[in-house]
C-alpha cells in the first residue's frame, strides 16, 4: 500500500509538471482583455462549425506554380500558412515553396514559432543556421543537392543561397500553423518607425553615415 501511495504521488507530480505550461503563441502579441466585445484576437484563429467543413477546406493549390524571382534577392517564398490555408488551423504544421534564380538568396531570417525542415527538389543550395550566444553564435552550414534534407531549429537565424548556375527549388515544412517570419536586415534597418541611429551605430560599430545609408534602402520582402 505504501509503495502504491508513493507511486500515485509520483504520477500526480509528473502529470502536474507535464500539464503546467502555456501553449505556444501563434502570433507576435496577444494582450489580454476582459472586454468580450473588443476581444477579437485569440491564440490561433476562430473555428468554423465542423459540420460546415468541406474537402475544399483541406486542400491548397498555391504551391503548384513557380514564384517570381525577378527581384533584388533572386528568390521567392510562397507560403502555405494558416493565413493562406485555413484547414491548417490548430494542426501545428505549415509549408512553403522557395524558388531561386541562379545566385538567388533567401536572406538571413528566423521563424520565432517554428522549426523548419527543408528538402531540395532542384539545384544546389548553400544553407546554414547560427546558434544563440549559449553556443557562441556557431555557424552550421552545408551544401545541399537534389533530395537532401536539412533542419533549421526553431528561432535560430538561417538562410539559403543558390550557388548553382541553374534554377533551384526547395520545399519547407514548419512545425507551426503560423511560424512567423523575421527577416534580419528588414527588421533592423527597415523597422517602422526606424530604430535610432545612435542604437545601430553602437550595436554594429558603424559610422552614422553607413547606418543612414542602410536605413534609406528599400528592403525587399521576398515573401
Amino acid at each position: 500500500m505504501k509503495f502504491l501511495t508513493i507511486s500515485l504521488l509520483i504520477l500526480a507530480l509528473a502529470t502536474a509538471t507535464a500539464l503546467a505550461y502555456d501553449p505556444s503563441p501563434l502570433q507576435d502579441i496577444c494582450v489580454a482583455t476582459n472586454d468580450l466585445e473588443s476581444g477579437v484576437f485569440v491564440n490561433g484563429k476562430f473555428c468554423k462549425d465542423p459540420k460546415q467543413a468541406t474537402a475544399d477546406d483541406f486542400v491548397f493549390m498555391g504551391l503548384r506554380n513557380p514564384g517570381n524571382t525577378s527581384n533584388p534577392l533572386g528568390s521567392k517564398v510562397t507560403q502555405a500558412f494558416v493565413q493562406q490555408f485555413p484547414g491548417l488551423n490548430t494542426l501545428g504544421i505549415s509549408m512553403a515553396r522557395i524558388d531561386f534564380a541562379p545566385g538567388g538568396l533567401n536572406p538571413p531570417h528566423t521563424h520565432p514559432r517554428g522549426t523548419e525542415l527543408l528538402v531540395v527538389v532542384e539545384g544546389t543550395l548553400l544553407v546554414g543556421f547560427v546558434t544563440s550566444d549559449q553556443l557562441n553564435n556557431t555557424l552550421f552550414t552545408k551544401v545541399l543537392y537534389k533530395g537532401d534534407v536539412f533542419v533549421f531549429p526553431i528561432g535560430l537565424i538561417h538562410f539559403q543561397l543558390n550557388i548553382g548556375n541553374t534554377y533551384a527549388l526547395a520545399f519547407s515544412g514548419l512545425s507551426s500553423q503560423n511560424p512567423g517570419l523575421i527577416t534580419i536586415a528588414n527588421a533592423v534597418f527597415g523597422a517602422k518607425a526606424p530604430i535610432s541611429a545612435d542604437v545601430l551605430t553602437k550595436a554594429f560599430q558603424l559610422d552614422k553615415k553607413v547606418v543612414d545609408h542602410l536605413e534609406a534602402q528599400f528592403w525587399y520582402d521576398n515573401n
